[in-house]
């Protein structure tokens, strides 16, 4: 079975080094009980993403790529709305990779840096502008970002 386990932060902007190229994201959500069902279209490539339900900060996770033509389809007719619109970045950083993602449209900004972990207890170095973690909180999923929009939080998080 394949598992995801990911913590994830709030960013301080003023702290972060210069970027990478980033790649574009658009992503939307399936209706669905109990799983996550997730449509990505990131760059080039598209791919349909199951999730189960979180067990601390670990959940089973199946990723398969699928026909872009598929892709912006379901999209366009079987996704909650708004779609998660994002510029994924990745930093090298003490031996991992970070996911740095910069929202847009209704997520604007909102920035979540994200680290994948091999054990829930495995160490890892925290860069200086990764701040507040957040891994808990289910309003950062961004399945959650569909149906409470960081634009509707009223005071913006700050890192």
């Amino acid at each position: 079975m394949a598992e995801e386990i990911e913590r994830k932060f709030l960013v301080d902007p003023d702290k972060l080094p210069s970027l990478p190229l980033p790649s574009m994201i658009r992503q939307g959500y399936i209706p669905a009980q109990g799983i996550t069902v997730r449509v990505r279209i990131s760059g080039n490539q598209a791919f349909l993403t199951l999730k189960g339900r979180a067990k601390g900060l670990s959940r089973s996770e199946f990723e398969y790529p699928i026909p872009m033509e598929d892709a912006e389809q379901i999209l366009s007719e079987l996704c909650m709305r708004p779609l998660i619109e994002k510029r994924r970045y990745l930093i090298p950083f003490g031996g991992h990779t970070w996911e740095l993602d910069i929202f847009e449209g209704d997520n604007a900004g909102l920035i979540i840096a994200e680290i994948e972990l091999k054990a829930e207890d495995e160490r890892f170095s925290l860069p200086e502008w990764a701040t507040k973690e957040v891994s808990h909180d289910p309003k950062y999923r961004n399945s959650s970002l569909i149906t409470s929009p960081f634009s509707a939080w009223g005071t913006p998080e700050r890192a």
